[in-house]
């Protein structure tokens, strides 16, 4: 109660200080109709910028065919509207201290069938936009997006990075919260990945990138979110789209995709499925160096031939129902299959401190997983009155399975090739189960057209049981190992409330938001009877103002505090094998981490934005190796290492330099200063690591002979780092080309990602006794060439959308299945 009345005070003093005053600037409003003078709900109305034609809002007609458009900077304007399947129009619109609010005449859409003289104006929507707070990319504004992937997206928006091992980074750090429609995917690290490629761009309408999200989102996620958002439940009628995609790499991987979405008044039914099967090919090289007392004992090379296959079905069916204009409510079902196998071969040399071999270690993996994921997700809604005034609420339960194997062969051999002892077999059986169940209400409530409050509440409840047995044999029959064995089972119950305030006046806007967690944990390793119990209460306050200097010049501000919680599998002790000498494990006393980061931005003539920032990371939690010199064994785990600072700069360019050629460029600098104390076992030493990075990409899009597209992009990586391994400098350049087919009702499109095969992972560690080089060479396999075709069925006049985003985001994000 304490933390609620604090949470109630501050919310009433940002209130009282913002006050309630009515913005002053202009107002754009009009009409829109069929030829038969009927209202044509959901036109799409953009308002562009005069001089170039550049996006600056967009809004939708109601059911009266009435728009507005408020708080309009003084200038000249282009309202252009338009409908699928009507021909669109434009009326020139002017905002000044004399005219602060324009009426527009009332506009008449005709069929497209018929031609409008003297229309010479063309605009699209933006593919890249930089809004208050946020970066959204637009994927079909950018026509060569199609048959790509979300992973691959991704890989080219502002600010995002996807390394060799698909793991998603955002300005220079990982830990991103990563959602679909405002819903996590249940999923995490490798399984997350596979899921991200098996979403086509055809199934896409926006991502959000958000650095410093707002208080109604999950403290969790200490980089930022991205929530992508899908095309479920916006089309009247019966409508959606089929995929097909097929990339040749060293194996060829395909994928097939389709969405349905029938609505009429009172009734939504939509639904999805996505398929394929991912196949792919690299080789590890491993080189460690050992010292003993400060002095060079020996070193080891290590390469691992790795061949990863990977399935998977998703499905989701959904349901909504309008009791009455005031109340909806409806279900959501997604399940998921996800079978993954993995094939290793390794050769490991061990030598002495003149580099001759003394041990040579043959080894051959073999890995599995099948994960099976069903969830739903029952939401309604209530709407008080037309000023937005509503409440919500969302019930999800989540059922999730795994079921891994590991199997490992070992034969040790001499320098002179012969065999020592026996061959050593090592079998896993690694069962996993997870129940996540959470609520969560929320309310927005306007007081104004300026001034609007949003609060909200959530509990979650989560369960996990994992077992792991392992078995040995050295041909004398097999044993349980006990050293491997265990039985870990966590719980944890987290309770949420937060308020946000938003408020503009003049040429300013703030938004003031409180979140505050508080959360129960507890864990425990059967087998050796040991266990833990957390608790713990947190608050995560969230700030951010705007201010228009002119129409060429704004300026903003962000801060937030954020919560990384470890990933359940990481808090899980298992042993997880590569070779013989190399294995992960996970770490039951992890702790979360926490965050604080303030960001200042500089938009100049709407396309190109500078932010500045800075970000304090506690008890960070990062992937850390360990080694025993003695045993010439490395083990990768989790811990919480260290406190990261970083000082970031960043510039995001978007500027359609003709009407048929646009240019989108991102570049960032960032400098991550880690301290710590490293722990082997037997003595602290203390770590500093200073490391500067860039990462940037760029994007040439163009458009031509009407239905023609395509698109030459790259990017770019120098030292990343998260934590103790540092990356070397690597990129990729692709390109595309796509042709409109059947009066633009389908696409087709031919591309290849990374044509100069430069997108292979190097790294090294240097701390301690830790002294190695990694190299993940995927030459033969990164290099992909690519064809998809996608089709659009269904009736074309659009209707809003309704998204539910459920209330199990953070748990979901944490959930792995291996891999």
């Amino acid at each position: 109660m304490r933390h609620l009345r604090i949470l109630l005070f501050l919310v009433l003093s940002v209130y009282s200080l913002t006050g309630l005053a009515q913005s002053t600037g202009g107002k754009i409003t009009g009409t829109v109709t069929t030829e038969n003078q009927k209202a044509l709900e959901s036109a799409t109305i953009s308002l562009l910028h005069a001089g170039d034609s550049s996006v600056a809002k967009i809004n939708v007609s109601d059911k009266a065919g009435k728009f507005e458009f408020e708080n309009i900077p003084d200038g000249k304007y282009l309202v252009m509207i338009s409908a699928v399947g009507y021909e669109s129009s434009y009326s020139p619109a002017e905002v000044s201290a004399s005219s602060t609010n324009t009426k527009l005449k009332t506009v008449q859409l005709l069929p497209q069938a018929q031609s409008m003289a003297g229309v010479v104006v063309t605009a699209k929507k933006a593919p890249i936009e930089i809004r208050a707070g946020k970066t959204v990319v637009n994927v079909d504004a950018s026509p060569t997006n199609a048959g790509l992937n979300v992973l691959e997206i991704l890989e080219k928006s502002p600010g995002v990075a996807v390394d060799n091992d698909d793991n998603v980074s955002l300005k220079g750090k990982n830990g991103v919260l990563i959602l679909i429609d405002g819903k996590q995917t249940y999923l995490a690290g490798a399984q997350l990945a596979a899921f991200l490629k098996s979403i086509q761009a055809s199934s896409l309408d926006q991502i959000e990138i958000m650095t410093n999200p707002p208080a109604k989102y999950d403290a969790s996620g200490n980089a930022g979110v991205i929530n992508i958002k899908t095309k479920k439940g916006t089309l009247r009628g019966m409508n959606g789209n089929v995929s097909l995609t097929y990339n040749q790499g060293y194996y060829p991987k395909y994928f097939a995709g389709a969405n349905f979405n029938y609505r009429s008044e009172k009734v939504n039914i939509f639904g999805s499925y996505d398929g394929g099967q991912w196949e792919g090919l690299g080789v590890l090289s491993i080189d460690r160096r050992f010292y003993k007392n400060s002095v060079l004992s020996g070193t080891s090379d290590q390469k691992t031939t790795r061949h990863n296959k990977a399935n998977w079905n998703n499905l989701k069916l959904g349901f909504d129902y309008n009791f009455s204009k005031k109340d909806v409510a409806g279900i959501v079902v997604t399940g998921r299959l996800n079978p993954w196998k993995n094939w290793q071969t390794s050769t490991s040399n061990l030598r002495d401190v003149d580099g001759e071999v003394n041990t040579l270690l043959l080894s051959d993996a073999y890995n599995a997983n099948k994960s099976n994921s069903i969830s739903t997700n029952f939401n309604y809604k209530h709407s008080f009155d037309s000023t937005g005034r509503e409440i919500t609420l969302d019930l999800d339960y989540g059922y999730y399975t795994s079921r891994g194997n590991n199997f490992l062969t070992t034969r040790i051999y001499d320098p002179s090739e012969e065999q020592r002892g026996n061959t050593i077999l090592l079998d896993g059986h690694l069962p996993s189960n997870i129940n996540i169940y959470t609520a969560k209400t929320d309310y927005v409530h306007p007081f104004s057209k300026n001034t609007k409050l949003e609060a909200g509440l959530k509990t979650s409840f989560v369960n996990t049981d994992n077992n792991v047995r392992y078995q040995r044999d050295t041909t004398t029959g097999w044993k349980i190992d006990d050293q491997r064995t265990n039985h870990f089972v966590y719980k944890e119950n987290v309770n949420a409330a937060y308020a946000i305030l938003t408020h503009s006046v003049k040429k300013w806007e703030f938004t003031g938001g409180l979140r505050v967690e508080n959360t129960n944990a507890s864990g425990t390793q059967k087998l050796n009877d040991s266990s833990f119990n957390r608790n713990y209460t947190s608050l995560f306050p969230n700030a951010g103002a705007a201010y228009t200097i002119n129409d060429k010049n704004q300026l903003s501000f962000a801060y937030s505090r954020r919560i990384r919680r470890p990933d359940y599998e990481d808090l899980n002790p298992f042993i997880f094998f590569l070779d013989s000498l190399t294995y992960g494990q996970g770490n039951p006393y992890l702790q979360p981490e926490f965050s604080n980061r303030i960001e200042l931005s500089h938009t100049f003539k709407k396309f190109i934005t500078t932010t500045v920032s800075f970000t304090q990371t506690d008890d960070i939690i990062t992937d850390i190796l360990k080694q025993y010199t003695e045993k010439k064994t490395t083990f990768q785990t989790k811990e919480n290492f260290a406190r990261m600072q970083q000082y970031g700069l960043s510039v995001s360019l978007n500027k359609q330099l003709t009407s048929w050629w646009s240019l989108n460029v991102y570049a960032g600098v960032f400098n991550n200063r880690y301290n710590g104390i490293y722990n082997d076992g037997a003595s602290n030493t203390p770590v500093e690591i200073d490391v500067t990075g860039f990462n940037g990409n760029l994007s040439h899009s163009f458009t031509f002979a009407q239905t023609w597209a395509a698109e030459l992009s790259g990017w770019f990586n120098s030292n990343p780092s998260e934590g103790l391994l540092i990356a070397r400098s690597m990129g990729a350049m692709n390109a595309g080309i796509s042709k409109q087919l059947f009066k633009k009702k389908a696409t087709i499109k031919f591309g290849v990602r990374d044509i100069l095969r430069t997108s292979n992972f190097k790294a090294y560690s240097r701390y301690a006794d830790v002294d190695l080089d990694v190299f993940n060479d995927r030459r033969l396999d990164n290099r992909i060439y690519n064809v998809s075709f996608t089709y659009k069925f269904g009736k074309n006049n659009i209707a809003p959308e309704r998204r539910r985003s459920g209330g199990s985001n953070e748990e979901q994000s944490r959930v792995k299945s291996g891999g």
